[in-house]
């Protein structure tokens, strides 16, 4: 598994935030980070649903599904799942961090 950079994990997060999970910039309300990263996750099993679905389909000869479809979905799930890994070690490096600070 290769090493995603910041760069890359930043850009997942403004895919997801064009996608409206994040409120726009000016909305009365701030962010809600908890909610935030829990429609982050569910968004990320719902690419790796879709893709093991996609597969069971084409395994099984349903017609409709084409290889390249099922291998473009495999990977969507692969990077968006790498891009949640990478921002939960970040956020547990930060905590860890926090918690490693004199008082």
């Amino acid at each position: 598994m290769n090493n995603m950079s910041i760069d890359q994990v930043l850009n997942q997060m403004r895919v997801l935030s064009q996608n409206n999970v994040i409120p726009e910039q000016g909305a009365a309300e701030r962010p809600d980070f908890s909610k935030l990263l829990n429609e982050s996750i569910n968004q990320v099993n719902d690419l790796q649903k879709e893709a093991s679905a996609m597969k069971v389909a084409f395994e099984q000869g349903a017609s409709g599904v084409d290889l390249p479809e099922v291998m473009v979905a495999a990977q969507k799930a692969s990077v968006s799942f790498e891009a949640m890994t990478e921002v939960r070690n970040k956020l547990l490096s930060a905590y860890q961090e926090v918690m490693n600070m004199q008082v």
